[in-house]
This record gives C-alpha cells, structure tokens and sequence, in this order.
C-alpha cells in the first residue's frame, strides 16, 4: 500500500493497557498501515510520539495510569496537530468518547472491537490523512508559484510578505499581523491558515473591536446555560469553535485591560473555562491577531499590556499600504472588475489609459477594501464598457495626482485632503459615525463638526 506521501510510510501507533488489544490490533492491520507501534500506558505513547512522526494514533480512552486517554489526545495534538486520532470506548463511556472528538479526535470505536470495523476506519482516516496532505501541497505549490490563498500582487512588497506567510504557516507560532486598516489583514490571516497543517480544521474569525466588554467572555470563551440573564442555552466560545484550527483576533488592542488578562492567562496556560462553568477546557487553536494601530505607542500609553504583546508578536508581519504596492493597483482593478461584472451580471468594461493612471496614483486612504469598493460602484453605476478618468469618483481625481495639488494653496491642499479621508473613512465604516471617529482618532463631536464644513451630511 502506498505511503503517506509519496515517499512516507503510514505509521500507526496503537495504546492500550490490554496486551492482547495491543497485539491483535498489531495483527490485525498489518495490511492496512505500513508501519505499526504499540504502547501500554501514556507516558510510552508520549514517547515514542516525540521519537516518531506517526500519522493515525488509536488510544483507549480509559487508561490505567495517572493520565486519560482524552488528556493523551491533548497532549499529542498540541505538539503534532496534523495527526488523526481513533479513540477506543468501552459500552456505557461514549459521551466520553464524543468530549474525545471535540478534543480533536477523528473518530471512536465501541468496544468489544469488531476486527473489519476497525480497518474500515483506518483506512477512511488514512484517505482523510492522504487527501489533507495533497491539499497543503497543492496550496504550497501555489503559493511558491507567487500566488497564496487568492491574494493578488506582484509587487516586491507583496512578495516578502508571502515568503513571510510561506515560513511560518507550517508552525505552531502566533502571528500578530499589523497594518493599515482595509489592507487585507484577515486575508493574510486566513493564508496562513491555508497553507498550515490545520487547514482541514475552522477558520474562526472575531472582530474584538466589535463586541463590548460585557459580551467579550462569553464571546470568547463560551457560557453555561442560566450563568447569566439570557443565557438560554450552553454556547460555545471562539475558542472551542476553533478547535483544531485558527483562531483570528482582530483589532485585539481594542480589548479592555480585564479581557487582555483573561487573553494572556489562556496563551500562558491553554486552559479555560466558560462563563458561568468548571469544566476546564483545552485551548487547541492556533492563535493569529491583527492591528491597525501603532501598538509600541499603546504599550507607552499603558493602554495594552507589553506581556500580552510579546505573546501574540511572535512572528510579526506586516502589511503594505495600497501606496506603498502602486504597481498591483492595475491587477487588482482588473481582478475586481471581471469579479464584479460577473457577480452583477454585467458586461466586462475596461479602464481608459488615463483612468488607470488616476487610479494607480491616487491617495487610497482605504487601501484595497476602498479600491474595491470604487470598482463595484464603477461596474454597477457606469453605463458604457469604457470607463475614462472623467468617469472615476470625485474622491479620486481630486486627489488623483501631485500635480493636482501643487496648484493649490496649502489651505486649500489641506482642507480637499481632509475632505476625502472623512469621505473616504465614512464609506468604509458604513456611515456608521462611531466607528469612522475611532477609525480617524477623533470624537464625535470633532467628526460632526467636519462633516457639516465639507457638506457631508
């Protein structure tokens, strides 16, 4: 039978405390596997785990050591996350069995152990094994090729942040991406996710700025039901959504100084409980966050914890600014007029010569997501399949080009800048006026002043 990979055996490791469970499993699945090992109690398992790199673990869940078969499960996906796992269950133990698999388990057995069974479900966690394995290879593949995970840039700028995610997707590291806001952050986040052995596992994406203190524990790490007013139900946190996957922590330095505590504890010791509960659970998710804040400035502020910093910076990355990569403007106007009109239905159009110069020179002060935004509104507003430089948005040609404001007065320069970032920051925000005044670092009273000087109500 063939390998894990091409030139990889398929190795098994089996743990039980029963020898002749040990030994007719061994048997028995000599033409399932390619290579197979056994261990008597955890500590063996552990082991001979660190020493060998096995594909498929099959362990009983009730052990007689110091350790169960669930915490074994732990143990094991925390150092090798791509491994799968088989749990055994004695009759009357399956609701143990099923905390197994949201420990990260692939499957269970019931014993007494039908022989046929058990290599009907080897064989589906080696295809599943397989088929996860050729997905990661084919991502690589892409992603060496200059493309990763649908992320459009040749720029040189664009390709050492790919090299970036190349490297450190296949580790257990946390990620802390920074960047301004509209640059693609969770795209970074979710490539990392991609080309990781976790790929198979959920993307679990939270915007921390978006949920108010009070909701973030129950938001994060779950709650049992009646632990509060309205909690009707047990819910399940990001956390244990997460389980064998990512987890994506966006805007983390909108957290309070409480929840940044409450963070830092469960990175410190993967361990957590939910609102209102005893039961501790495992934290198994790999943890990426993201900012478009100066966070050195927030540490000298006191406003976010420089330990919590150092946590989740691990491996920093970050990303350009829509300025700073000009030369992907013209790919990235083409990717999102051909996805536009074909999501609206309508015919392709193409940018004038001119008008792509005006783009490629424009301000962009929300980077791709405003790019984006301008090309739908271009594809669904313009009737004709020509679109010139007369026909882009106003926030464009006015400060479309250097020259443009060269011919002003400072003041003048100045106010029209104002005018389109206030512009530009509203759109983005959905003319929601609390968010656009965090996202411009002014109150709401300065932001209502400027909107009736430029008229932007």
């Amino acid at each position: 039978m063939s390998g894990a990979t091409n030139d990889e055996p398929f190795r098994l490791l089996v743990v039980d405390d029963e020898p002749n469970i040990r030994s007719g499993l061994a048997k028995g699945l000599t033409r399932v596997v390619d290579v197979i090992e056994t261990a008597a109690d955890a500590d063996e398992a552990l082991d001979k785990f660190a020493k060998t790199n096995f594909h498929l673990v099959i362990a009983d869940v009730r052990l007689n050591c110091n350790m169960s078969g669930i915490e074994l499960v732990q143990k094991m996906l925390q150092k090798r996350p791509q491994t799968t796992v088989i749990v055994i269950t004695a009759h009357g133990t399956v609701e143990t069995a099923v905390d197994a698999m949201r420990a990260g388990a692939f499957d269970f057995i019931a014993k007494p152990l039908d022989l046929n069974l058990v290599r009907q479900q080897v064989t589906k966690a080696r295809a599943h094994h397989n088929l996860r394995t050729e997905n990661v290879r084919l991502r690589t593949e892409l992603a060496s090729a200059g493309e990763v995970s649908g992320i459009i840039g040749s720029s040189a700028a664009m390709q050492s942040v790919f090299q970036q995610i190349r490297q450190v997707a296949s580790t257990e590291a946390t990620v802390m991406i920074q960047g301004e806001s509209g640059t693609g952050k969770e795209l970074i986040a979710r490539a990392v996710h991609d080309l990781s052995p976790r790929s198979s596992g959920p993307f679990i994406a939270v915007n921390l700025g978006a949920v108010s203190e009070t909701l973030l524990e129950s938001e994060l790490f779950g709650h049992e039901k009646g632990s509060f007013s309205g909690a009707s139900r047990q819910k399940p946190g990001c956390f244990e959504q997460a389980v064998g996957g990512t987890l994506f922590l966006d805007e983390v330095t909108e957290m309070s100084p409480k929840s940044q505590v409450d963070l830092l504890r469960v990175l410190e010791s993967q361990r957590y409980t939910r609102v209102g509960g005893e039961e501790v659970q495992v934290a198994d998710a790999r943890i990426v966050s993201a900012t478009n804040r100066t966070v050195s400035m927030l540490i000298d502020d006191g406003t976010f914890r420089e330990d919590l910093f150092y946590r989740l910076n691990v491996i920093p990355i970050e990303v350009p600014s829509l300025r700073g990569r000009r030369e992907d403007i013209p790919l990235l106007v083409e990717h999102f007029l051909k996805l536009f009109c074909d999501r609206h239905g309508r015919s392709q159009k193409q940018l004038t010569t001119d008008a792509v110069e005006v783009m490629a020179s424009a301000r962009w002060p929300g980077n791709v997501r405003q790019l984006r935004n301008v090309v739908e509104r271009l594809v669904v507003t313009h009737t004709g399949d020509t679109v010139t430089a007369s026909d882009l948005p106003s926030e464009l040609t006015s400060l479309g080009s250097f020259s443009t404001i060269a011919n002003q007065t400072l003041a003048e320069a100045v106010e029209k800048c104002e005018k389109d970032v206030i512009t530009a920051a509203l759109a983005e925000c959905n003319f929601h006026r609390e968010k656009t005044a965090k996202q411009l670092g002014v109150s709401i009273r300065t932001l209502h002043y400027k909107m009736g000087r430029y008229g932007l109500h």
